[in-house]
C-alpha cells in the first residue's frame, strides 16, 4: 500500500535540495569563501558585481550527489543547501515532537530561499495540524557585519558581503506560494535577530534551528529562544561543525547555563540536542 505522506514528503525533500536532478548536470553557485583573503576578496568583488545585474555567477563541474547529501554546494534550483541529512534531521525532530506532543511552534533563525521552513509547514499540513505555527526569522538583507568590538569571535567574518546570501522576504513568501504552503501558519520575523527575537510574541517552541553562521547571530537565538523550548523539544545547530565562532557560542551558552545534554552530530556541519530539562 503506497504511504501518500512519506512519499510526498520525500519527493518534496528532493525538490527542496535540489538532489530531483540527479544524474544530470548540476550547478552550483560559485562560493567565494576561500582560505585565501585576496582570492575571497576578488571572488567577491566579481560575484557580487554580477549578482547586483541579476546575473549569477555558477560553476558546473558535474552533479555530487555524495555532496548534496551532506549539504555542500549552494544549489540554483534549490531552496535549501542544508542538504538530505540535515533535513532527514528536521524531520526526524518534528516527528518525535509531534509523536511525544511536545508543546510549541517551530522557529529558523536564517532561512536563505525559506526551504527548511517550507518543509516544516509541509510536514504540519501532511499531519493535520492547524495549532503550531512556523516562524521565519532572517534579517532578508543577509548576514551583518560583525561586530568586534562586542563578539570578538567573529572578527574576519565576511559573510556580510556575499551577495548571494541576501534573499528579500517577497522571493521567500513566493517560495512558499510555489508549494501551496504560505498561510496563517506562516509567521515572517524580519530584520536582526539582536531587534526581533527579544520580543518575538512567540509563547513555547517544539523546535528551534539556528542557521545564523555567525558567534553573534548564534548567540542572539540561543539567549532569546532556548527559554521557550519545550523540555523534550530539539535545538538544531546548523553551523556547529562548519564555523568555528558558531560552536564557540554554542559551548558558552551551555556552560554559563549549566546545560549538558548530548550534542549529537547530524553531518560534518550540523549538530543537535534534546531538551531534557
Amino acid at each position: 500500500m503506497i504511504d501518500n505522506k512519506k512519499m510526498y514528503l520525500g519527493l518534496l525533500k528532493k525538490v527542496l535540495t535540489d538532489m530531483i536532478n540527479e544524474g544530470a548536470n548540476h550547478f552550483t553557485p560559485f562560493s567565494p569563501r576561500s582560505k585565501n583573503p585576496f582570492k575571497r576578496v576578488v571572488l567577491n568583488y566579481i560575484i557580487n558585481t554580477f549578482e547586483k545585474k541579476n546575473i549569477k555567477v555558477v560553476y558546473d563541474d558535474g552533479y555530487k550527489g555524495e555532496e548534496r547529501q551532506v549539504g555542500i554546494g549552494w544549489p540554483v534550483n534549490g531552496y535549501t543547501m542544508i542538504g538530505m541529512e540535515r533535513l532527514n534531521n528536521v524531520e526526524y525532530c518534528v516527528d518525535e515532537v509531534l509523536k511525544n506532543n511536545v508543546p510549541g511552534d517551530f522557529i529558523e533563525t536564517g532561512v536563505w530561499k525559506g526551504g527548511t521552513c517550507i518543509f516544516i509547514r509541509a510536514m504540519l499540513e501532511a499531519n493535520n495540524i492547524v495549532d503550531r505555527n512556523v516562524w521565519v526569522a532572517d534579517s532578508f538583507e543577509g548576514l551583518p557585519k560583525p561586530d568586534v568590538q562586542n563578539y570578538p569571535a567573529d572578527e574576519g567574518d565576511d559573510l556580510h558581503s556575499i551577495e548571494q546570501l541576501r534573499v528579500t522576504e517577497e522571493d521567500v513568501r513566493k517560495n512558499f506560494e510555489r508549494f501551496n504552503l504560505l498561510d496563517k501558519q506562516v509567521k515572517f520575523l524580519k530584520g536582526w535577530f539582536k531587534d526581533t527575537l527579544p520580543d518575538a510574541p512567540i509563547e513555547k517552541l517544539a523546535v528551534i534551528r539556528l542557521d545564523g553562521d555567525m558567534y553573534e547571530s548564534t548567540m542572539d537565538g540561543l539567549r532569546n529562544l532556548y527559554h521557550k523550548l519545550s523540555p523534550g523539544g530539539f535545538i538544531i545547530i546548523d553551523d556547529y561543525g562548519a564555523i568555528e565562532a558558531c560552536k564557540k557560542a554554542v559551548h558558552d551558552f551551555r556552560e554559563s547555563n549549566g546545560i549538558t545534554d548530548e550534542i549529537k552530530s547530524i553531518d560534518w556541519s550540523g549538530h543537535y540536542w534534546q531538551k531534557t530539562k
